[in-house]
């Protein structure tokens, strides 16, 4: 196909999920000139798994696109249909909202948002070709025969680079939901030097609501105080949000049965599959398998979107033929009669090794190319968004010529989650949880606006609006709190009464309600008796007050243990070592010193192989000056 010059562009996104959506809208936001190329415009901000966004870990993440500024937060403030917030039973550091999204409003306003972004356009090609020029990118080519000029390109391909999708023994290539697969732009990487490999992923059944006994099920409901997920709707009240409900069932001992009896025709496991699965979601073959002793295993039922009937069967994706689908979908309590309106599928595709990648998710082989998303060996929509945010910040900024945006693992799950992939690569689908965050009391959820607004303002993806808000918010906790400190409760009569009333001992000497707060048993809430001069705060805000005087010997502990992360952060590494040359360290930690090039002797700490020994070694050699390459 003859090949023309179309239109040059500042930035180039390739694919417009959930990391190219933020990819582009913080280029455009920026004042650069971008493109988004997509094989579907059905495929803007799809959902083509789990129907929500947010959940342990990953509700972290949301709220720290949010604070830099991204718009996924928004979007689903706009578009939920229910609402919880997880783990309220433990600590502050792990509660985790999710919710359930309107999948088809989810997708059509953030399509509109792109659509109506100044300086951003939207086209339906698929790109099959990335020019470089002098090891710089130089312009993107379409199938179509289009050639696009540009000074930057992020690579934000999802799952469709190669997609193939798995039933059976029936294959087919394409992407998700039978969108088109992208089936030439792997040649193109390959051509660049990148080693690609096969990851895969699965969906569950899409069935009939009316076709389930849901008196069967448990129900699922909503929280009654809705907690947004944007900070921008901090006071917004959504009481008169109607929520739907989700649904809680099990599988029973014929479902294991027949799934048992049909493994043999599962592509997983008769060898059709290449691609590598989620370890923290398998399917339910893989679940039979690892669980052999649990007989039984939970089903979550949930609703799709308002404007259709079909609802989601969390917990039972497969790659089964669609006859041994049928036959076991109606073993599950309450879905003896329930009707498929799309089988179950598994998806393979191609995506980087992430090593490859710079901390800034530029590619070390070539400049000014970015990659986010599953293209990094990452799953997950919230995962894919916060990466997709950083590559467009730091495209922009590469264009610039300013320093790259580079958050590291103590100032957010996206540093965490971005640090994990570059430095230590990934073997299978990558999944955020908070148990991957050494400092998670102080990156919660509800101070992600505290650590991450002023860094979007600086950008420039955070109005003034946004910051003056983040800024009375933190001034409002910060005078509760001293003010707290200095209200003296006396052990008398009256106040001991008080606080027996309330379920705690009296007192026999002064306390501030600082200290008080500090038991256990009691609350900022429950103290509200002993302070009639109390000011009024939002719930949010007296929250996270409760939460600072609660947890503040901890986090005083965590603070020094950032202090000293830091500092190893802080000693930079030039990039032009030769590892080898260096005396004392072992050969694999050469190699992967080589290979990696950390740009810091925290992040060589955390390369698998290179042991303590070894960044002693660093250090001596750093401060002697003899590592100047």
């Amino acid at each position: 196909m003859k090949k023309y010059i179309d239109q040059s562009y500042d930035v180039v996104v390739i694919g417009a999920g959930h990391a190219g959506c933020e990819a582009s809208l913080a280029s455009a936001r920026l004042g650069f000139k971008t493109l988004v190329l997509t094989t579907s415009m059905e495929s803007v901000a799809d959902m083509p798994c789990n129907p929500n966004i947010g959940g342990t870990g990953k509700g972290h993440i949301v709220r720290e696109i949010d604070a830099l500024g991204g718009e996924m937060a928004l979007n689903i403030d706009k578009t939920f249909i229910q609402s919880r917030m997880l783990n309220t039973s433990k600590g502050p550091a792990v509660h985790s909202l999710r919710v359930q999204a309107d999948k088809i409003k989810y997708h059509q306003e953030m399509k509109k948002t792109l659509e109506r972004q100044e300086n951003l356009d939207l086209f339906e090609q698929e790109v099959d070709k990335i020019n470089i020029e002098d090891g710089k990118v130089k312009s993107v080519e379409t199938v179509q025969g289009a050639i696009f000029p540009t000074k930057a390109v992020v690579v934000c391909t999802g799952t469709y680079l190669n997609g193939k999708i798995l039933m059976g023994d029936y294959q087919k290539t394409s992407g998700p939901h039978g969108l088109s697969a992208a089936t030439f732009l792997s040649d193109s990487l390959e051509e660049l030097g990148f080693n690609l490999r096969r990851f895969k992923t699965g969906t569950p059944a899409r069935v009939d609501i009316k076709t389930i006994d849901l008196s069967q099920t448990e129900v699922q409901k909503g929280d009654e105080n809705v907690v947004a997920f944007s900070f921008m709707n901090e006071d917004k009240d959504f009481s008169d949000k109607k929520q739907e409900n989700c649904y809680l069932t099990y599988t029973t001992n014929e479902t294991k049965e027949i799934i048992m009896a049909n493994l043999h025709k599962s592509p997983m496991y008769g060898g059709l599959v290449k691609g590598v699965g989620p370890r923290y979601c398998p399917s339910i073959e893989d679940k039979m398998v690892r669980f052999p002793d649990r007989n039984i295993h939970q089903v979550f039922i949930e609703p799709e979107s308002l404007s259709t009937d079909e609802v989601y069967i969390q917990g039972v994706s497969s790659t089964l033929p669609q006859e041994v689908q049928r036959e076991f979908y109606k073993t599950i309590r309450g879905m003896e009669n329930a009707r498929i309106m799309r089988p179950a599928y598994g998806i393979e595709y191609d995506c980087l090794d992430s090593t490859d990648l710079k901390r800034s998710l530029e590619s070390k082989k070539v400049e000014n190319l970015f990659f986010a998303g599953q293209i990094n060996g990452s799953s997950g929509y919230e995962e894919a968004a916060g990466q997709g945010l950083i590559a467009g910040i730091n495209a922009s900024l590469k264009i610039k010529g300013e320093d790259p945006l580079i958050l590291d693992r103590s100032d957010a799950y996206i540093g965490v989650l971005i640090d994990d992939l570059v430095t230590k690569g990934t073997n299978e689908p990558y999944r955020m949880m908070t148990s991957r965050c050494e400092y998670r009391l102080t990156m919660r959820q509800d101070n992600a606006d505290f650590r991450l607004t002023e860094i979007g303002y600086k950008i420039g993806l955070v109005s003034d609006e946004r910051f003056e808000k983040m800024l009375r918010k933190r001034e409002n906790i910060e005078k509760e709190i001293n003010r707290l400190k200095g209200v003296m409760i006396s052990p008398n009569k009256k106040n001991n009464e008080m606080l027996e009333s309330i379920g705690t001992s009296p007192l026999k000497t002064g306390y501030s309600l600082f200290d008080l707060i500090k038991r256990p048993e009691l609350t900022y809430e429950l103290v509200k008796v002993l302070d009639p001069d109390r000011p009024e705060l939002p719930k949010f805000q007296q929250i996270q007050v409760q939460t600072e005087i609660k947890y503040q010997g901890y986090i005083k502990k965590q603070m020094a243990d950032i202090d000293k992360f830091k500092k190893l952060e802080n000693k930079k590494l030039p990039q032009n070592i030769d590892y080898f040359t260096i005396k004392g360290l072992k050969k694999e930690s050469s190699e992967k010193l080589n290979d990696i090039r950390p740009d810091s002797i925290g992040q060589a700490s955390r390369i698998s192989g290179v042991s303590p020994a070894d960044i002693n070694v660093l250090l001596i050699r750093l401060k002697a000056g003899d590592l100047d390459g």
